[in-house]
């Protein structure tokens, strides 16, 4: 049962549309919401479809384990960077576990990974991190999956290994935390940037200024619940049915029609990740689980 403190369902969307981001048990884990009830708040509201995103083994298995059971749900996995750190000598054994989820059908991208260096300083956890990094990357491409990119603090490393390594066709850099000039450095390469709650921080400027200057077929946006909740109600716990405020504030921003720019999202969502099928089918059918990248702008 959810906690009574969780913020009330802001208006519906006039067009279904994508959370590009979200962590389904972290969400319930922080606000007592079920993946269950997480996702049919989101649908009530126009959130129509999801990627559920695994941060270490564990999680992963849970994410694979929804996108079977939740109609309108997709799964990335990963360890992330700041648990990538922490393995030490564990760590080439956890990415021999999560590479056993790829193949499932529910899986449609490999993240979020990267490297986070606000809270990883050490050269050794460092390292770890860019191992990590290589061996996501090194999976996605094998299995022909999305990359989904964490970077904090690190915007030129992960550029520089992305292009060493060689990056997948299709890459959205989660949670987009750079100016326009990485923004322009990202659209260079052909990636998708994903903007969650935090472009409507008054103090966030910059960050909007990339989103002024991202085209509208690279434009994807993200919870991360429960993280980053948006205003007006920065603070609270997030879930992907808040997603309706920031998509508002964007489409405000641009000065675009709400439902276009619902659809647009949407349509980007499936260039990136496949195609998810009608929400309305049973879980595990084969238009909600077909593999590879739609027929978008990917």
């Amino acid at each position: 049962m959810s906690r009574p403190d969780l913020p009330p369902s802001p208006e519906p969307l006039p067009a279904p549309t994508t959370d590009a981001h979200t962590h389904l048990t972290s969400t319930r884990e922080y606000s007592g919401l079920s993946p269950a009830d997480a996702v049919a708040r989101a649908r009530a509201v126009g959130v129509t479809r999801l990627v559920d995103v695994g941060t270490d083994v564990a999680s992963s298995a849970q994410a694979v384990g929804l996108a079977r059971e939740l109609p309108g749900v997709v799964a990335a996995i990963a360890i992330h960077p700041n648990d990538a750190a922490r393995l030490g000598e564990r760590l080439d054994d956890d990415l021999d576990r999560l590479a056993g989820y790829a193949t499932d059908t529910g899986v449609r991208a490999v993240g979020e990974t990267g490297l986070d260096y606000f809270r990883t300083r050490d050269a050794v956890g460092q390292a770890l991190q860019r191992h990590a990094f290589a061996a996501h990357i090194a999976l996605a491409r094998q299995h022909d999956l999305a990359l989904v990119i964490h970077d904090r603090d690190a915007h030129d490393d992960i550029l520089d290994v992305l292009d060493a390594e060689g990056a997948p066709d299709r890459v959205m850099m989660h949670c987009f935390s750079g100016d326009a000039g990485f923004a322009r450095r990202c659209l260079d390469r052909g990636f998708w940037l994903s903007f969650p709650g935090t472009v409507t921080f008054k103090p966030n400027e910059p960050l909007r200024e990339a989103f002024d200057l991202t085209p509208a077929d690279r434009l994807l946006v993200e919870t991360d619940a429960p993280y980053l909740t948006p205003v007006p109600l920065r603070g609270k716990p997030n879930a992907s049915y808040l997603m309706p405020l920031t998509v508002r504030f964007l489409a405000e921003r641009r000065g675009v029609d709400l439902a276009a720019l619902c659809t647009r999202l949407a349509d980007n969502a499936t260039a990136v990740f496949g195609q998810w099928g009608d929400p309305d089918e049973p879980a595990g059918s084969v238009a909600t689980t077909t593999r590879g990248h739609g027929e978008g702008d990917g």
